[in-house]
Order: C-alpha cells, then sequence, then structure tokens
C-alpha cells in the first residue's frame, strides 16, 4: 500500500487474509447469541451483543474492499492489471518501464 501508512498497510495486510464468509458468519452469530439473551429475559445484554452485528459486517465490507481494491504491490502487478503509469516513478523505474516486454 504505496499511500497508507504503517499502521494501516500492517492491518490490511493482516485482515486480507481473514475470508470474507468469516465476518458474515461472526455477525450471524452474534445475531444468534442476541435472540437467545432476549429469549433468556437479558434484554439489556440482548440490544448490546445485537448491535455488534452491523459492526461486524461493515469492518466486513471495509475488508472487501480494501482486499479489490487495493494498491497493486510492485510495478509488475499494476502493468498487468492494466493500470497507468504513476507519474512519482524514478527515472529508472520509468526508463525500465518503458523497455518492451515479451507478450506471453
Amino acid at each position: 500500500m504505496k499511500n497508507e501508512d504503517v499502521v494501516t498497510t500492517n492491518v490490511e495486510l493482516r485482515t486480507r487474509r481473514i475470508p470474507s464468509i468469516g465476518f458474515l458468519g461472526v455477525a450471524i452469530g452474534c445475531m444468534a447469541a442476541s435472540a437467545l439473551l432476549m429469549v433468556t429475559g437479558r434484554k439489556t445484554w440482548a440490544n448490546f451483543v445485537g448491535q455488534w452485528a452491523p459492526t461486524i459486517l461493515i469492518l466486513g465490507t471495509y475488508n472487501k474492499i480494501a482486499k479489490t481494491f487495493s494498491a497493486p504491490i510492485d510495478e509488475h502487478e499494476r502493468v498487468r492489471h492494466g493500470d497507468h503509469a504513476s507519474l512519482l516513478k524514478s527515472p529508472e523505474e520509468l526508463t525500465r518501464q518503458m523497455s518492451p516486454r515479451p507478450v506471453s
């Protein structure tokens, strides 16, 4: 992540490994726990735990967006995905980028 600070980059690199279904499973588990708490008469706790589900789903959505639209790790990956050259490249990188590459 070239445009992010160190903490954000580390968090996104670690959370990238969590599958999206994991967030959905935890959110559904919170809803089930909330329903169980409500049935057992613990309304305050049921409301508290029930409010975790939207937060977890939002975190899952952020994780999915970060995985989908994260910046390429290197120049080769960026070119492979068809992106345009960066304006903030060093002259050596631009020269290397302009050299012809074999088509695979």
